[in-house]
């Protein structure tokens, strides 16, 4: 993976889930934005992740 790329794409991974935490308090539990929110910062959590293993594997 090209390091351009993979900075490009741990930046997105990394504000997805800054918003998300920060928009997370004001949402009600209940609500459909609640779990849209929470699915979201899963997401990015999973791409700071994959981004972190495809890095390591390039490296070597």
């Amino acid at each position: 993976m090209s390091p351009q790329i993979g900075r490009a794409a741990f930046s997105i991974a990394i504000f997805i889930v800054i918003m998300g935490c920060m928009l997370l308090p004001s949402l009600e539990r209940d609500s459909a934005e609640f779990v849209v929110t929470v699915l979201s910062i899963g997401i990015g959590l999973v791409m700071i992740l994959l981004v972190a293993v495809l890095a390591r594997l390039g490296r070597h």
